[in-house]
């Protein structure tokens, strides 16, 4: 489920009817868990925020702290705790328990788990139901490192004599819903510690060596021996207690500063214990109006050196602040609109407009600020140094995950241009492959090169560049006609896109790993609704194989989303195909096209006959 890399859509808190509605979806998809229970994992008092990803799964959590559930179709209908949750109520969902280290090894690198791994005990296996929620945990530690679905009934598994898949697993420890929280984290005290481990620690927690002596260590621990084995559960409280008496804060320790042996003999003093108020999760991180005001300053630069491209404008409001502040901001801080002297995102946003910094217009329709552009010279910009950020090493696991999400992005639309006859001289001039497509920046670039190598830039003014034939007949040749004069110089503002146009248009689109170049410029979806008779609405849609959409499959999935009937039929005398829905859900439709495959809304035209 989270192995690789999906963008998140919005990012927004829950209002208080549904904050009641998940509490309720809780208790009835976990009754092992107590009012209490979910008091702990949904803190009553503390905010609530809902990440909805453009694979349609919504994560729930904390503001500021934790992934606690995620529902994968987001009905709620398939929700799940995180390990993060685990580790905070350990009986919220039955668990399998694993066999030895190898097994676990498996789990946690994001296989399924199979029966003949399960450690089976002499009264043999609870009874459960196929699709069914259960975690999965090693034994002698009560911190679980998976979670998923049954595959099947216990009767079944009975009949098939215990062979076969038995989880599906859905989440599972340093997938990428665990990496999107900053550090690792290890449950102690019904809350979780900032105790920084690595991936070889926790595998040593998974050894058949220290499960086989885990249950011998836990006696040891309760008849008052000293001496703790890697694998034993031991509370971390006394031994953060012993190192740091004078401190009654969460203590995080230095990873450069503590030596391998140090973080494995930590790993292996995990336990939990009896629920926290969650009055101890409170953010110790307190800023005041000026400070979270100069923090959105700093994140807003950050975000406009490093993230904000000029091809991403104009940008909702709303996404600049969860895909570009948000992420800009220092380790451990909560950055709070409401608590700075603004109040508003867009109160803000305009604020920062009326230094000449950014340039902000609001959409009529959404009634939402867009950011339409920034100054790069601004005093405020160029002034600012931007932060590096440390990249972590990973494990060959998370560093396999992510090569994998990184080639499988959603989409990915690029336009691009081949030389024609008209520019060719001025690419043979400085060398450049004349049969290659090149980007509108690249393309920019030779047609600048070659200026530069003829030196064609006017001395007395250096904005002019002077036209010699080449690059006359490249730009005008056959434009103007004869008798007509030719210009003797143009402004090099308008040099870039009048040469690109001179070229051939291309488009580039990418979906996953399959990659289509097409000529000729890139053609939008139309989609269009109408009445029938009985008065009767129905919208169809064409053009959804340019952006590498299969219309039968789509044709199914808009038949189960929007309970309507569908069809799909060959357009007359064109490539392609028509897909035909019952019912007016051309807003829908669009929607769903632009958050569930990517597709630009620039290249999605609507036209709605039924309004007069």
């Amino acid at each position: 489920m989270f192995k690789k890399t999906v963008e998140a859509k919005s990012h927004q808190r829950l209002s208080g009817a549904d904050r009641k509605k998940l509490k309720r979806t809780v208790k009835d998809r976990f009754p092992r868990a107590s009012d209490a229970d979910i008091d702990v994992l949904l803190p009553p008092k503390a905010e609530i925020t809902v990440t909805k990803l453009q694979n349609r799964v919504h994560v729930y959590g904390v503001e500021g702290g934790f992934p606690m559930f995620f529902d994968i179709d987001g009905r709620g209908t398939e929700i799940y705790p995180t390990v993060f949750a685990l580790w905070k109520v350990p009986e919220l969902l039955p668990a399998f328990i694993l066999k030895g280290g190898e097994v676990s090894r498996f789990v946690i690198g994001g296989a399924d788990l199979m029966f003949p791994g399960i450690s089976v005990p002499q009264e043999g296996l609870a009874s459960f139901l196929a699709g069914e929620p259960w975690a999965v945990k090693v034994p002698g530690n009560p911190a679980a490192i998976a979670v998923g679905a049954t595959t099947m009934s216990s009767t079944e598994a009975l009949k098939a004599s215990l062979r076969g898949k038995a989880l599906r697993i859905t989440h599972y420890y340093h997938d990428l819903l665990w990496e999107s929280v900053e550090g690792h984290y290890v449950p102690n005290a019904g809350f979780l510690e900032d105790v920084v481990f690595e991936d070889p620690a926790f595998l040593q927690l998974c050894t058949s060596e220290s499960c086989e002596g885990a249950s011998e260590a836990s006696n040891s621990q309760q008849n008052g021996s000293g001496s703790h084995e890697v694998g034993e559960p031991v509370d971390v409280t006394n031994s953060l207690s012993e190192s740091n008496q004078a401190s009654s804060s969460l203590t995080q320790f230095d990873v450069e500063n503590v030596t391998a042996e140090e973080r494995i003999a930590g790993v292996g003093d995990l336990t939990i214990k009896e629920n926290v108020p969650s009055e101890e999760l409170s953010d110790h991180h307190t800023l005041s109006t000026e400070d979270v005001d100069a923090l959105l300053d700093k994140c807003l630069l950050q975000a406009l050196h490093t993230t904000v491209k000029d091809k991403d404008l104009p940008l909702p409001g709303s996404t600049l602040w969860s895909n570009h502040i948000l992420p800009c901001r220092p380790p451990g801080i909560t950055l709070d609109i409401k608590k700075s002297s603004y109040k508003k995102l867009s109160k803000w946003l305009q604020a920062k407009s009326s230094t000449g910094l950014i340039a902000v217009k609001e959409d009529k329709h959404k009634k939402e600020v867009m950011l339409s552009s920034f100054d790069r010279n601004h005093a405020e910009y160029s002034s600012f140094k931007p932060e590096k950020r440390k990249v972590e090493k990973k494990n060959e696991i998370s560093d396999h995950a992510a090569n994998e999400s990184r080639s499988n992005r959603m989409l990915d639309v690029a336009e691009i241009y081949k030389p024609s006859v008209h520019v060719n001289p001025i690419f043979a001039s400085v060398g450049a492959d004349k049969g290659k497509l090149f980007s509108a920046s690249e393309a920019s670039d030779i047609v600048f090169k070659y200026i530069e190598k003829e030196n064609l830039v006017k001395p007395t003014d250096k904005s002019i560049v002077v036209l010699d034939a080449i690059l006359c007949d490249a730009l005008f040749k056959g434009v103007i006609k004869k008798g007509s004069t030719y210009p003797a110089e143009i402004h090099k503002k308008d040099l870039g896109q009048l040469f690109i146009n001179r070229m051939q248009a291309h488009h580039l689109v990418t979906r996953g790993s399959e990659s289509v170049v097409r000529k000729g410029a890139l053609k939008a979806i139309q989609i269009l609704t109408e009445r029938r008779q009985g008065n009767k609405k129905v919208t169809k849609f064409s053009g959804m194989e340019t952006f590498l959409v299969d219309a039968e499959a789509l044709a199914s999935e808009l038949q189960k989303k929007f309970a309507c009937s569908t069809s799909v039929a060959e357009l007359p005398g064109k490539k392609g195909h028509e897909v035909l829905v019952q019912g007016g859900v051309i807003d829908d439709l669009a929607k769903h096209l632009v958050e569930q495959y990517g597709i630009p809304k620039r290249y999605i035209e609507v036209l709605d006959k039924t309004k007069k």
